[in-house]
């Protein structure tokens, strides 16, 4: 590791006091970043080695990591239109990321005298121990319930991906020290009297939890290519009046207000890294203060992996939902193929198809993100909240027009099957005076779990109707024994309830005709 000293003075630091600090754990040259089979490698890893397959880590770490690596990508090689993107390749978007790599150098250096993605001048603010930006970790009065609850030594690299996912995903809340304010005049972060305000959660996160989706190739780098965007693409994003902008690495924001802070803030570079938080690292935690606040979805804009729709007074957005994995959104995200499209636009996806279309390739979609809940601005993951995945893949030469008009058919078989096991076990605990509303979401709920098993399947082989009335075979199944295991039927009272509301699945079972 190459290190060396350098002397700062006066980053918001008490007057009179210099200190020596080093230049360490440069995040290009150090393992940091979590690959699936492979463990940790450094942001240079990642752009030399084609047979990384995919990120490693939880699902928000996951988004997180995605949009630095977009965002390098972007500011070293952003191609003008699709036929210089495809000309690039992926082999040529390494070759220039590295390249840029190598030019910026230092300034990835997780700590130092301009240390990655970090403001010195909010050492005013207090520090925070690591774990209670975490949302997984139980700190102050919170009750640890089990061993994974309980904050842990972190060493750099651990901190790095802390201080990424803080700058998307930060949980709104009290934690913020907001009583200190770098943009003389700015008044987002204090109230009338001086206090500081509660802080707002990240632009990834917002009010519940938002549903990232990205399309995914059979390796990291032709994730990160297939998901780059071209300055033709960019122009037409009227979310970004200020374009791509500029890597805030590379010019970092002197406060919430500044010129470059606005910047940021109309353009697609301060939305992959959105530096939601001025954090400032240190042994004992971090410095902890809210930077850019963002326009949210409700104000029109919304990072470009989010499915929105803007067709009502109020735009909506997809949330992340523990109740309903990612993969049950597959129609409405892809909704572009077919001749009615769903009011829902997920940018990401929608683009990086379109330049797919022509790779004959397989490619996937990946949608994940993380449920919240809240309370008076606080922030927080409950029991019933959880992080979501989902990874779909496409084979090619089969997904377009007619390949989606089958698909979406199949799943809304499926969504009927469902609503018939759910509409039974109501009618049975009717029949017996009972309210069965728990038992009836428990048991859909355990549906649509077992149906995740053949998600792919059915993705592969809904255009072939003897593969796809199979598969029914099994989703009726599914039905049929759950609806056996919610509704009891050992006692003759049972026993008529029971038969009384048992389901029908014999339309669904019914033999297409080729």
């Amino acid at each position: 590791m190459t290190t060396a000293i350098v002397t700062i003075r006066d980053y918001g630091l008490p007057k009179g006091r210099n200190q020596q600090l080093e230049n360490a754990f440069n995040l290009i040259d150090e393992a940091w970043i979590p690959v699936a089979d492979v463990g940790r490698v450094s942001l240079r890893h990642v752009f030399t080695h084609p047979e990384y397959r995919a990120l490693g880590g939880s699902p928000v770490q996951k988004i997180a990591l995605l949009k630095l690596l977009q965002a390098l990508a972007q500011a070293a090689a952003t191609p003008d239109d699709t036929t210089a993107w495809k000309a690039l390749g992926w082999q040529g978007m390494a070759a220039r990321v590295c390249d840029y790599l190598d030019e910026w150098h230092d300034h990835f250096y997780l700590y130092g005298v301009n240390p990655f993605l970090q403001m010195p001048a909010i050492a005013r603010a207090a520090i925070k121990p690591f774990g209670a930006v975490l949302p997984d970790v139980a700190t102050g009065n919170t009750t640890v319930l089990t061993q994974s609850q309980s904050e842990k030594v972190m060493d750099d690299a651990d901190k790095a991906l802390l201080l990424l996912v803080q700058m998307s995903f930060a949980l709104g809340g009290k934690k913020t020290d907001n009583s200190v304010v770098l943009s003389d005049g700015y008044r987002g972060k204090t109230k009338d009297n001086g206090k500081g305000m509660t802080g707002k959660p990240g632009p990834g996160v917002a009010f519940k939890g938002l549903l990232h989706t990205f399309c995914s190739g059979t390796s990291l780098q032709k994730t990160i290519w297939l998901n780059l965007f071209t300055h033709e693409e960019i122009a037409d994003l009227k979310s970004y009046p200020n374009g791509l902008g500029t890597a805030p690495w590379q010019q970092m924001p002197q406060g919430e207000d500044c010129t470059t802070a606005k910047n940021l803030k109309n353009a697609l570079m301060g939305r992959l890294i959105p530096l939601s938080r001025f954090c400032l690292l240190t042994e004992q935690g971090l410095h902890y203060s809210e930077g850019l606040a963002h326009a949210n979805y409700k104000e029109g804009v919304t990072d470009p992996s989010v499915a929105v729709d803007h067709s009502g007074k109020e735009a909506k957005v997809r949330w992340a939902d523990p109740e309903r994995r990612p993969w049950r959104e597959l129609t409405g995200l892809l909704s572009f193929m077919g001749r009615e499209a769903s009011r829902f636009d997920c940018i990401q996806l929608r683009l990086a198809m379109k330049k797919a279309q022509s790779l004959e390739e397989e490619i996937a979609v990946w949608s994940g993100g993380l449920r919240v809940s809240s309370n008076a601005g606080e922030q927080y993951v409950t029991g019933l909240d959880d992080a979501v995945e989902s990874l779909c893949w496409l084979q090619p030469n089969i997904w377009g027009e007619i390949w989606f008009a089958r698909f979406k058919e199949e799943m809304g078989e499926l969504d009927r099957l469902a609503k018939t096991l759910y509409g039974c076990v109501m009618s049975y605990y009717k029949t017996l005076l009972v309210d069965g509303a728990n038992s009836a979401a428990q048991a859909t709920h355990l549906f649509w779990q077992l149906c995740e098993r053949q998600a792919q399947a059915l993705l592969n082989n809904c255009d072939d109707l003897a593969i796809c009335h199979q598969l029914r075979r099994q989703f009726a199944d599914h039905a049929m024994q759950i609806f056996n295991q919610a509704c009891p039927h050992q006692t003759a009272r049972q026993l008529d309830a029971w038969a009384k509301a048992k389901p029908n699945f014999a339309l669904y079972l019914q033999q297409e005709k080729v």
